[in-house]
Protein backbone atom coordinates (compact mmCIF):
# COMPACT_ATOMS: atom_id res chain seq x y z
CA UNK A 1 0.00 0.00 0.00
CA UNK A 2 1.51 3.27 -1.04
CA UNK A 3 0.28 6.41 0.60
CA UNK A 4 -0.20 9.60 -1.37
CA UNK A 5 2.32 12.17 -0.23
CA UNK A 6 0.66 14.94 1.75
CA UNK A 7 1.83 18.48 1.13
CA UNK A 8 3.82 19.78 4.06
CA UNK A 9 1.75 22.94 4.25
CA UNK A 10 -1.95 23.35 3.65
CA UNK A 11 -3.20 26.18 1.43
CA UNK A 12 -5.65 26.87 4.24
CA UNK A 13 -3.13 27.03 7.08
CA UNK A 14 -3.40 30.29 8.99
CA UNK A 15 0.14 31.28 7.99
CA UNK A 16 0.03 30.06 4.37
CA UNK A 17 0.75 32.61 1.66
CA UNK A 18 -2.80 32.23 0.29
CA UNK A 19 -4.46 33.00 3.64
CA UNK A 20 -2.01 35.84 4.37
CA UNK A 21 -2.80 37.45 0.98
CA UNK A 22 -6.53 36.85 1.49
CA UNK A 23 -6.34 38.70 4.81
CA UNK A 24 -4.45 41.51 3.06
CA UNK A 25 -7.27 41.75 0.50
CA UNK A 26 -9.82 41.82 3.30
CA UNK A 27 -7.87 44.57 5.08
CA UNK A 28 -7.74 46.58 1.85
CA UNK A 29 -11.48 46.24 1.36
CA UNK A 30 -12.22 47.14 5.00
CA UNK A 31 -10.26 50.40 4.80
CA UNK A 32 -11.40 51.46 1.32
CA UNK A 33 -13.25 54.82 1.53
CA UNK A 34 -16.07 53.72 -0.80
CA UNK A 35 -16.54 50.48 1.14
CA UNK A 36 -16.69 52.47 4.39
CA UNK A 37 -19.36 54.75 2.89
CA UNK A 38 -21.41 51.76 1.70
CA UNK A 39 -21.09 50.14 5.10
CA UNK A 40 -22.20 53.39 6.77
CA UNK A 41 -25.24 53.54 4.46
CA UNK A 42 -26.21 50.01 5.51
CA UNK A 43 -25.71 50.82 9.21
CA UNK A 44 -27.74 54.03 8.90
CA UNK A 45 -30.60 52.03 7.36
CA UNK A 46 -30.42 49.32 10.04
CA UNK A 47 -30.58 51.99 12.74
CA UNK A 48 -33.67 53.66 11.22
CA UNK A 49 -36.80 51.76 12.30
CA UNK A 50 -39.04 53.78 9.98
CA UNK A 51 -36.95 53.06 6.86
CA UNK A 52 -36.63 49.39 7.78
CA UNK A 53 -40.39 49.01 8.31
CA UNK A 54 -41.11 50.84 5.05
CA UNK A 55 -38.69 48.55 3.20
CA UNK A 56 -40.11 45.43 4.85
CA UNK A 57 -43.67 46.44 4.00
CA UNK A 58 -42.87 47.08 0.32
CA UNK A 59 -40.83 43.88 0.10
CA UNK A 60 -43.57 41.74 1.67
CA UNK A 61 -46.26 43.31 -0.52
CA UNK A 62 -44.14 42.69 -3.61
CA UNK A 63 -43.68 39.05 -2.61
CA UNK A 64 -47.42 38.71 -2.02
CA UNK A 65 -48.27 40.13 -5.45
CA UNK A 66 -45.63 37.95 -7.09
CA UNK A 67 -47.10 34.81 -5.49
CA UNK A 68 -50.62 35.78 -6.51
CA UNK A 69 -49.51 36.38 -10.07
CA UNK A 70 -47.51 33.13 -10.13
CA UNK A 71 -50.61 31.27 -8.93
CA UNK A 72 -52.54 32.63 -11.90
CA UNK A 73 -54.51 35.26 -9.99
CA UNK A 74 -54.96 38.41 -12.02
CA UNK A 75 -53.80 41.46 -10.13
CA UNK A 76 -56.20 44.37 -9.82
CA UNK A 77 -55.23 47.80 -11.11
CA UNK A 78 -55.71 49.35 -7.67
CA UNK A 79 -53.40 46.88 -5.89
CA UNK A 80 -50.75 47.42 -8.56
CA UNK A 81 -51.08 51.20 -8.17
CA UNK A 82 -50.90 50.90 -4.37
CA UNK A 83 -47.76 48.80 -4.59
CA UNK A 84 -46.12 51.13 -7.12
CA UNK A 85 -46.98 54.11 -4.93
CA UNK A 86 -45.45 52.45 -1.85
CA UNK A 87 -42.37 51.46 -3.87
CA UNK A 88 -41.98 55.00 -5.22
CA UNK A 89 -42.24 56.37 -1.67
CA UNK A 90 -39.55 53.90 -0.58
CA UNK A 91 -37.22 55.15 -3.31
CA UNK A 92 -37.91 58.73 -2.21
CA UNK A 93 -36.63 57.83 1.27
CA UNK A 94 -32.93 58.75 1.11
CA UNK A 95 -31.93 56.27 3.81
CA UNK A 96 -33.70 53.36 2.10
CA UNK A 97 -32.47 54.43 -1.35
CA UNK A 98 -28.85 54.64 -0.14
CA UNK A 99 -29.23 51.25 1.55
CA UNK A 100 -30.53 49.61 -1.62
CA UNK A 101 -27.69 51.12 -3.68
CA UNK A 102 -25.10 50.03 -1.07
CA UNK A 103 -26.54 46.53 -0.92
CA UNK A 104 -26.39 46.23 -4.71
CA UNK A 105 -22.79 47.54 -4.82
CA UNK A 106 -21.60 45.22 -2.03
CA UNK A 107 -23.23 42.19 -3.66
CA UNK A 108 -21.56 43.09 -6.96
CA UNK A 109 -18.18 43.43 -5.23
CA UNK A 110 -18.59 40.04 -3.59
CA UNK A 111 -19.58 38.38 -6.88
CA UNK A 112 -16.70 40.01 -8.77
CA UNK A 113 -14.10 38.88 -6.24
CA UNK A 114 -15.65 35.41 -6.30
CA UNK A 115 -15.40 35.34 -10.11
CA UNK A 116 -11.69 36.16 -9.95
CA UNK A 117 -10.94 33.57 -7.30
CA UNK A 118 -13.12 30.91 -8.94
CA UNK A 119 -11.56 31.48 -12.36
CA UNK A 120 -8.07 31.36 -10.86
CA UNK A 121 -8.78 27.99 -9.25
CA UNK A 122 -10.40 26.68 -12.44
CA UNK A 123 -7.71 27.97 -14.84
CA UNK A 124 -4.64 27.62 -12.64
CA UNK A 125 -3.58 31.20 -13.43
CA UNK A 126 -4.73 34.76 -12.95
CA UNK A 127 -7.72 35.24 -15.24
CA UNK A 128 -7.73 37.83 -18.01
CA UNK A 129 -10.66 40.11 -18.75
CA UNK A 130 -11.65 37.71 -21.57
CA UNK A 131 -11.66 34.80 -19.12
CA UNK A 132 -14.17 36.63 -16.94
CA UNK A 133 -16.62 37.59 -19.69
CA UNK A 134 -19.91 35.78 -19.15
CA UNK A 135 -20.20 33.04 -21.73
CA UNK A 136 -23.56 31.97 -23.10
CA UNK A 137 -25.07 28.59 -22.49
CA UNK A 138 -24.83 26.20 -19.62
CA UNK A 139 -21.76 25.92 -17.39
CA UNK A 140 -20.39 29.27 -18.49
CA UNK A 141 -19.80 27.96 -21.99
CA UNK A 142 -17.60 25.09 -20.77
CA UNK A 143 -20.23 22.39 -21.17
CA UNK A 144 -19.28 21.39 -24.70
CA UNK A 145 -22.67 22.43 -26.05
CA UNK A 146 -24.76 20.53 -23.54
CA UNK A 147 -25.57 21.21 -19.93
CA UNK A 148 -23.45 19.85 -17.13
CA UNK A 149 -25.11 17.44 -14.77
Amino acid sequence: MSAVAEPTMSLLAEDSAVIVKTKELCAQIAKDPLFLKLQADVERFLADDSARLQYQSVHERGEELHHKQHAGVELGASEIREFESARDALFENEIARDFLAAQRELETLQKEIGKYVGATIELGRVPTADDLVEKGGCCGGHGGGGCCS
